[in-house]
């Protein structure tokens, strides 16, 4: 547990405890906690101050009023699923309508998701032939290409303009396209960085209805449920801009889902109430579901869903990662429900296959005391599947807490394919950066890279990887050491429907703006904790020296520490705040995140 200390301005906030996470959170004025607490779509930034908007904007208007076909193009996870969706939908509306003058019976629109096996990540040369031969002369790249100088210019080459919309890193020189769209060039003033790939597909259709006068609440604003997607599925920071759009996009997956995410939460027990008599938080619409969906819900029950369908291998000419997309814009729910079930059929085979793999690498892990002794991770097995090594990356870092890549052989066997994983703060994109000499191609970020290498460099890479995380890691003893921050200290008796509900005004949750964590000392069994499940624990508990009601927790995870939370001894725990309903009832519950023991 590590506590955060600072000096807190007058006046932020009646409550103390809220007053110093809105510090902890850089809110250190009134004028920020009104813009923290009250979002508003009008604070978005002007789309054109973006580098290119301007040019891409009016690529498009041309490709509409001469009639040109338009191939919308997308990577094949959930941020990729849900720049296509936004943009091509968009855009269908606009040729449908006949909303732009001059423009009746134009473009002929179509969508491509590349295939992870036979594609590979990033813009293809595939996907270009596809587009040539099927006399496409534009092409809307999302959530990728710019890395793909090679391949924009075989583009060109091919009479195919290319407007790259990403927000991944450039590389040293920027592709030869005919307009790029990412904050993150070194010659872009715009505002802000921290988009999300669909997030910057929003900010291109907020730009064309600006220049074309159109209703931005009928046009713009009812794809804010994607971009909300995108944001928590990708991990992006949610700051600035990506507040105000995921807090919107909750609002409208609340009150007025699509088609293809009430059909995708079916699986997760997520079912429309005809008539609820709950509203959600911040407006007066009633909730369409039966509880109120969260950042967190999105991560944990859509965003494997969508994810699963570009991980799985698909027939001949079948990519399954376009039924992310179909599902995305399906307009009839009987539709989505079909297309959601084969769907969550790609995610039931993802999760067998992913259970494998994470046995396979604990065990070479477990056998080889040569691995566990480094400050990084790399595994190989040439079965486990392409699709699912970076689930698996992850699942070793929560083991072992450490930078990790995870390879397999690519489908054509060739060269080796990984993703890789960070912890904390690392930068791990940065460690295999300089790990250039034994790469053929890599991109990602802080957290989270793909890459891939010939067989013959497996263990030069390793090495490499491993002297330079030392390296890197050389001024951080507890870089490695799995830490939970915590917030503030309470006592029970000020943990109150009130104060949650003022917790519930962070919201949305996610990187940069985490579930405040509290701690609590000397608490006590009240003798009705139990066990539960496999290894988790449902307490009740009451703080010593106190006078508090006992109040409800949840450790998952923690059984081993049954026994000795039974003995009485006092013990701290770190938590973050819940509310629990069970029969109509509702309750506050704490979710224990760690528990230590007074000596």
């Amino acid at each position: 547990m590590r506590e955060q200390h600072g000096s807190i301005p007058d006046g932020l906030h009646t409550n103390p405890h809220i007053a110093k996470l809105l510090f902890s959170r850089g809110i250190d004025t009134k004028e920020k906690v009104e813009k923290f607490f009250y979002p508003k779509l009008e604070a978005l930034h002007d789309p054109f101050l973006m580098k290119d908007m301007k040019k891409a904007v009016k690529r498009i208007d041309e490709a509409l009023k001469k009639k040109e076909k338009i191939l919308v193009y997308g990577d094949y996870d959930v941020d990729g699923a849900t720049s296509v969706a936004v943009v091509y939908s968009f855009l269908e509306k606009i040729i449908t309508t006949n909303t732009i003058a001059d423009t009746a019976g134009t473009s002929t629109l179509g969508f491509f998701i590349p295939d992870r096996y036979v594609d590979g990540y990033g813009l293809s040369k595939r996907s270009i032939d596809f587009a040539k031969q099927r006399g496409y002369s534009l092409m809307i790249v999302l959530d990728c290409g710019i890395k793909n100088n090679e391949e924009i210019a075989y583009a060109n080459e091919n009479g195919i303009d290319v407007i790259v919309g990403d927000h991944h890193q450039p590389g040293d020189t920027l592709p030869d396209a005919y307009a790029i769209l990412d904050p993150k060039r070194e010659d872009d003033t715009y505002p802000y960085k921290e988009l999300s790939g669909c997030g910057i597909g929003f900010k291109l259709v907020q730009a064309f209805s600006i220049k074309h006068n159109l209703n931005i609440r009928e046009f713009v604003y009812p794809l804010l449920d994607l971009v909300a997607i995108s944001i928590a599925a990708d991990v992006v920071p949610l700051t600035d801009e990506n507040r105000i759009l995921s807090h919107y996009g909750l609002i409208f997956i609340n009150t007025m889902p699509r088609p293809g995410v009430e059909a995708l939460l079916s699986y997760s027990k997520v079912e429309h109430v005809k008539r609820s008599t709950k509203i959600v938080s911040g407006t007066n619409r009633p909730l369409y579901f039966n509880k109120e969906l969260t950042s967190n819900d999105l991560v944990y029950m859509i965003g494997p869903r969508i994810n699963a369908a570009g991980r799985m291998e698909s027939e001949e000419g079948n990519t399954s990662a376009r039924l992310a997309v179909e599902l995305l814009l399906a307009k009839d729910i009987n539709h989505a429900k079909e297309t959601a079930k084969s769907i969550n059929e790609f995610n039931t085979e993802r999760k067998m296959l992913d259970s494998q793999a994470t046995e396979d690498a604990l065990k070479q892990l477990a056998q080889n005391p040569l691995l566990q002794g480094k400050n990084t991770t790399v595994v190989y097995d040439k079965s486990w599947n392409q699709g699912i090594v970076g689930i698996v990356a992850s699942r070793l870092t929560e083991t072992y807490y450490r930078p990790t890549v995870v390879f397999t052989e690519s489908k054509k066997g060739d060269m080796l394919v990984g993703s890789a994983r960070s912890v904390g703060g690392f930068d791990v994109y940065s460690a295999i950066e300089r790990c250039w000499l034994f790469l053929q191609h890599f991109g990602g970020h802080k957290y989270a890279a793909g890459l891939s290498i010939l067989h013959d460099h497996l263990e030069p890479f390793a090495q490499a990887f491993e002297d330079i995380v030392t390296q890197m890691l050389k001024d951080d003893e507890q870089a490695l050491v799995p830490t939970v921050i915590i917030d503030n200290e309470l006592n029970f008796s000020e943990i109150t429907f009130d104060f949650y509900r003022e917790l519930k005004r962070f919201s949305p949750f996610g990187a940069q703006n985490p579930t405040p964590v509290f701690k609590t000392c000397r608490v006590l069994d009240t003798g009705y904790s139990r066990k539960v499940g496999k290894n988790h624990l449902k307490l009740s508990l009451f703080q010593q020296d106190r006078q508090s009601f006992p109040i409800n927790a949840i450790a998952f995870g923690q059984g081993d520490l049954f026994e000795t939370i039974k003995s009485g001894v006092p013990f701290n725990i770190c938590y973050e705040i819940t509310e629990n309903e069970w029969n109509g009832v509702v309750s506050i519950q704490l979710n224990i995140k760690d528990i230590q023991f007074d000596r």
